[in-house]
Formats: structure tokens, C-alpha cells, sequence
């Protein structure tokens, strides 16, 4: 990834997003919480800079981010916990399979955003 010769600096801890692996706005994008159109405006950070969505990451493949306070998510409803980790993984996992697949961008989000993005047929069509 590279926007100019700086990279994308990270808002958090002002290190370069070298990977999209390691991209908290390419992980949103996927989630369907940032849009295509943003990419190139909205700022950068690493997936772990944003722990209260990194917490619900949960794979062997990535060490797990524990939040403390009102966002910990272990202070919150479990089953709503459980969605979350499930939706965020699924998101993250996909944000892995990406990379090099030669898949266009805008068939990077999950399917149920890809789905929503969909323009609505009219009915009866």
C-alpha cells in the first residue's frame, strides 16, 4: 500500500500501514462500515490501533487485543459479544484471503454487504 511516497501513516501511532493485512480501513471497507469511494480519504490506522473492533478478532492467527473500561467486551451482552466476534473475524479472515487473489475491490466486502450495496430490484421485475 502506498498513497504518495509517505505510505499510510497510521492517525494512532503514526507508523506506515504497510500491509492491507494490518489495515483497519480495508477491515471497515470489508465490514461495510467504510465505503469504496473513502478509501482514499478517510485516515489510516493498524487493525490493532483500533482495539475496540480488534478485540472481537478472534483466530489462533491473531494475538488477541483485550480492551479495559466501557468498551470491553466482556462487559457486554454475550450473545451481541458473540455476533460481533463472529462478524469481525469472518471480516478479518476475509481481509487475509484478499490479498493477491486478483478479486476486483468491489468484491472485497463480505457477501451480506456486497448484498446491501446491491442496488434493490423494483419488484415485479
Amino acid at each position: 500500500m502506498a498513497h504518495c511516497e509517505q505510505g499510510y501513516l497510521c492517525e494512532v501511532c503514526g507508523i506506515d500501514v504497510e500491509e492491507i493485512t494490518d489495515s483497519d480501513l480495508y477491515l471497515r471497507f470489508i465490514l461495510g462500515l467504510v465505503e469504496a469511494r473513502e478509501l482514499l480519504h478517510v485516515r489510516e490506522r493498524h487493525i490493532r490501533c483500533n482495539p475496540t473492533q480488534a478485540q472481537f478478532i478472534v483466530d489462533e492467527r491473531f494475538a488477541p487485543v483485550v480492551v479495559e473500561g466501557p468498551f470491553d467486551k466482556r462487559r457486554q451482552d454475550h450473545s451481541a459479544t458473540h455476533e460481533e466476534e463472529e462478524r469481525v473475524t469472518r471480516g478479518w479472515r476475509r481481509l487475509q484471503e484478499v490479498v493477491g487473489s486478483g478479486i476486483p475491490i468491489t468484491e472485497y466486502p463480505l457477501p451480506e454487504v456486497i448484498e446491501r450495496m446491491q442496488p434493490r430490484r423494483a419488484k415485479g421485475t
